[in-house]
């Protein structure tokens, strides 16, 4: 094992605190040069407030350290020249993605892509119909989806994520998303080549058996499950094998050292 993909909801942080010993393990992977990336389907956020979100919680990480859908789906749509996107995110987590000139919220069409992340609440029949209908155009724009994580554990208990929206949108449209997020196989071969390190060297390190293990798995990685965040007992008879279970992210350094060739 040379390098290391980390989820960050649910494993470095729940909410707004930090889970127990996260920091430490962030300072560990710096002192040791541990190569890694943080990955995360977070599009609630752009990538340099999830940074300055983890430096309010002790943890230190550089936004060269992090992986977002909203950079990959940005290099994605600018290689093929998709310039005018509809884009079904955060307003925050549009700025990530203004030098491709967006279509505005309101246009009716035509779009180079609709691109969909994380709205939270604010989905509702309206949005995603308009998501709908865009889709359904003579240009039939591509279907972006920023992940395809189904749920997470906010302070107040588990809400959908992008993949339930994506799932309906694709279902209703006929269209074969374009995942740029975890557990895309693709998504995780751009991290794995920005680490310089063979896929089966690499472990990926999270807290959801299909997204973070199952996905990187099939990727050609190693997957390794924590038992935070959206962590739960039946997760180990879900299917899937997880190459190691560890408590938190703070057991990772000596599980690290055990294991490590």
């Amino acid at each position: 094992m040379t390098g290391l993909l980390l989820d960050l909801d649910g494993v470095f942080y729940i909410g707004d605190e930090a889970v127990a010993g996260a920091a430490a393990t962030a300072r560990w992977l710096r002192a040791e040069s541990v190569p890694h990336l943080f990955l995360t389907n977070t599009t609630s956020r752009p990538r340099m407030s999830i940074v300055q979100r983890l430096r309010r919680l002790g943890i230190e990480v550089d936004a060269a350290d992090v992986l977002t859908p909203c950079v990959a789906a940005v290099t994605w749509l600018a290689e093929r020249g998709l310039g005018h996107p509809a884009l079904f995110v955060p307003d925050d987590t549009a700025a990530d993605f203004a030098a491709l000139d967006p279509a505005p919220i309101d246009r009716p069409g035509p779009v180079d892509a609709v691109v969909v992340g994380d709205l939270g609440e604010r989905w509702d029949f309206a949005t995603l119909n308009r998501a709908f209908r865009l889709l359904m155009t003579p240009q039939r724009p591509p279907l972006v989806a920023l992940g395809m994580t189904r749920y997470w554990r906010a302070p107040d208990g588990l809400r959908l994520d992008t993949g339930a929206f994506v799932a309906a949108l694709g279902a209703a449209s006929g269209s074969d998303p374009v995942v740029l997020g975890k557990p895309s196989t693709a998504f995780y071969a751009g991290a794995v080549q920005a680490l310089e390190c063979a896929p089966q060297d690499v472990v990926m390190v999270g807290d959801d058996i299909r997204t973070d293990v199952a996905g990187a798995q099939s990727a050609g990685l190693r997957g390794v499950l924590v038992r935070t965040g959206k962590f739960a007992p039946t997760d180990l008879h879900a299917g899937v094998v997880p190459d190691a279970v560890l408590d938190s992210i703070a057991a990772l350094p000596a599980w690290w050292a055990d294991h490590r060739p």
